[in-house]
């Protein structure tokens, strides 16, 4: 039996119902991981965070933006950024200065004011990778430091899969089963929406459960509409413009060099599951322009960071549909949503367990594609400098699980472990001897993805 899925890169072909559908597949993707960010936040300041609303029409309007400045050739989705946790976390936590005597829904302006910086960040590498070359620039970022990098994606999110499955493993089984089994064996449009149907049936599992009496095994209820009762209909999303302060901009800016790293590995990511350069062709500083406007267009507006998501490239990998006009579907269903409080409440009830048994697939997926990069471009791990960086990246990633915070002056900076990783391993490279790949050398080899998605022919010796 032929298992292979010809990829779809112009999804018109298989019709408008369908086209729909499959946006709706990205928005269910990426709904859970970008909700909560705004959910986390509200933690921190004690329920006067961020807005669900607004959180999602900034992903919405951030991603349609992202689309214009790429071209509307890269299929990425811009969800909620959860590097910058730590920076909301700092900066609720203030009690001096002019956040002395401030409440904590006082403090968040000024928290995403900091944000509004640390976008604008981006166009600054966008402009040096303009001027010096993209050639140049990739350079320093060979397989064998992105392929790591990639892994660590995947892997570095798996806690969370789990996490969020064991609240009902039950459930969770559920859900991946039944991707994997229309992935497989699914027919037609079934086979290309693996993740939808993980989700409807799971649910609907979920309301079976609920309404026979069953629980999770902690003993609380499988489903809570209680938020769902109390929202409105109709409402719009509850805009607050950000205010600027120096300490919180100290605290949020220099995140950006985490997620300006974690950016690049995403695009090589996006390349490698496409087959397509997204890295020259429409180019990073492209890339980094649009994720870094989006960015502080969200942040002016009292919404989180935007980051491109691998959950979505996740849905690209299973689903083989890339065409960017779905994600866009996606981009416009959640600006719907963030003017419909019910109903996005009523997607909010979407157990937890259920988006764990979903992240199965796509974090393990990402982290594949870091496999296949490095398998399909032969490195060579018989040479040391080539274990030394693999093993610094992995560890750092993987290890570095809560980031590693350090203090300038009287302020405190996080970088996640992805941006460690990716900064060790840029080093690395660049310091020790015996590189055995250059990039732009083969440009046949180089053209079907980012950083080279296959192995460069060796050139004999006379």
């Amino acid at each position: 039996m032929n298992h292979e899925t010809t990829p779809i890169r112009d999804a018109s072909v298989l019709g408008i119902p369908k086209m729909l559908i499959l946006g709706l597949q990205h928005m269910f993707a990426m709904f859970g991981a970008t909700i909560l960010v705004p959910i986390l936040v509200n933690g921190y300041f004690e329920g006067e965070g961020l807005s669900i609303q607004v959180t999602l029409i900034c992903a919405g309007i951030g991603t349609l933006f992202f689309h214009i400045c790429s071209k509307l050739r890269v299929p990425a989705f811009l969800g909620s950024s959860f590097a910058f946790l730590g920076g909301f976390s700092t900066i609720a936590s203030l009690d001096t200065g002019i956040f002395k005597d401030m409440t904590m829904g006082e403090k968040l302006p000024y928290a995403c004011g900091g944000i509004v910086v640390a976008g604008l960040l981006y166009l600054i590498l966008a402009l040096v990778i303009k001027l010096v070359g993209i050639r140049k620039v990739m350079r320093f970022l060979p397989p064998v430091v992105t392929g790591p990098i990639i892994i660590c994606i995947g892997l570095s999110l798996a806690p969370s899969a789990v996490t969020n499955a064991s609240t009902n493993w039950l459930l969770a089984l559920i859900a991946l089963s039944v991707i994997i089994v229309f992935n497989i064996w699914g027919k037609g449009m079934f086979r290309i929406i693996p993740i939808l149907l993980g989700v409807v049936i799971s649910y609907a599992a979920a309301l079976i459960m609920n309404a026979c009496g069953l629980t999770n095994p902690d003993g609380t209820a499988i489903l809570n509409f209680s938020n769902v009762a109390a929202a409105s209909v109709v409402g719009l999303p509850p805009f607050e413009f950000c205010k600027f302060d120096l300490t919180a901009i100290l605290v949020m800016a220099p995140i950006a060099l985490a997620t300006m790293m974690e950016h690049i590995g995403d695009m090589s990511a996006i390349s490698a599951t496409v087959g397509e350069n997204f890295i020259e062709n429409p180019g990073l500083h492209r890339t980094l322009i649009g994720d870094g406007l989006a960015t502080s267009f969200s942040a002016i507006v009292g919404g989180p960071a935007n980051t491109t998501y691998g959950e979505n490239t996740g849905v690209l990998e299973l689903s083989k549909v890339y065409d960017p006009k779905v994600i866009r579907l996606a981009a416009i269903y959640a600006i719907i949503l963030s003017f419909l409080p019910k109903f996005s409440e009523i997607i909010s009830s979407l157990p937890s367990a259920i988006i764990g048994g979903v992240s199965f697939m796509l974090y393990g997926m990402i982290s594949a594609i870091g496999v296949r990069n490095v398998v399909e471009n032969h490195v060579d791990f018989t040479k040391s400098r080539n274990l030394i960086i693999a093993a610094v990246i992995l560890v750092s990633g993987l290890g570095f699980s809560s980031g590693l915070t350090f203090t300038v002056g009287t302020t405190s900076i996080t970088l996640t472990g992805l941006a460690i990783a990716a900064i060790a391993g840029i080093l690395l490279n660049a310091i020790l001897p015996g590189k055995d790949y250059t990039f732009g050398e083969d440009p046949s080899a180089d053209a079907n993805r980012g950083l080279d998605m296959n192995p460069i022919p060796r050139k004999k010796k006379n």
